[in-house]
Parts: structure tokens; C-alpha cells; sequence
């Protein structure tokens, strides 16, 4: 039982990501913890790029998670949104990050939700 509560609230609600990388100094240092809060945004279907409802979207300051066009996870500021609701995500650390200067503008089915903690 505690394996499903578990699997369930990790799949929908809230998940645990350890920052690897230097894409977001000096904010969040390569190891750093992350809780990231998936219903931020919406309810989203895991596994899919699709939300099932949506009730809020991303805003220029938040730290965003989302997917990569390599299907990597990402841990981005998000800069600005577009009038189709799509948002510009860059790293903190200019020099060092791969980001929407280089994959474009992030489909908002692809962002898995917001860094709500980190340490």
C-alpha cells in the first residue's frame, strides 16, 4: 500500500530531482535537492506530453522543469511566455547553459512542473 501512495503522489503530485549541471548557478549548485510540485500547473497524464486540465501556467521568474526536444529533464528559469502560452526557459548561467537560445520555445505540454524547494 505505502508503494502505491508513493507511486502516485511522485506521478501526480510531487517529485524529488538532484541538479546535475552548471546551467543554473549560482542559484542551484550541481547536487543541490529539488522538490518539484507537478500540479502546479495542471493535472497531467504521466508519460504523456498532455495535460488532462490545465488551471495555471508557468510565470517569467519560476523555476520550471520540463522536457528537452532529447527527452532529457531540465531544470531552466522561464524568461517569458509567448501569446500561445509556450515559454522561454534560460539557465541562470549564461555561459554554460543549453536552453531555449538553442531548442526554441518550450511547449507548455512538455513542462513537468515547478521547483518549489531547493537546497
Amino acid at each position: 500500500m505505502a508503494f502505491v501512495c508513493v507511486l502516485v503522489i511522485r506521478s501526480f503530485f510531487f517529485d524529488l530531482m538532484i541538479i546535475q549541471g552548471r546551467s543554473m548557478l549560482p542559484a542551484m549548485k550541481p547536487g543541490s535537492l529539488v522538490i518539484v510540485n507537478k500540479a502546479a500547473y495542471g493535472f497531467r497524464i504521466p508519460f504523456l506530453d498532455a495535460y488532462l486540465l490545465r488551471w495555471s501556467s508557468p510565470k517569467a521568474e519560476e523555476i520550471v522543469v520540463f522536457y528537452t526536444p532529447e527527452r532529457e529533464r531540465a531544470v531552466k528559469r522561464c524568461q517569458s511566455i509567448s501569446s500561445g502560452g509556450a515559454i522561454f526557459a534560460q539557465g541562470d548561467n549564461e555561459l554554460e547553459s543549453l536552453d531555449s537560445r538553442y531548442y526554441g520555445y518550450i511547449s507548455p505540454d512538455k513542462i513537468l512542473g515547478r521547483v518549489v524547494v531547493f537546497k
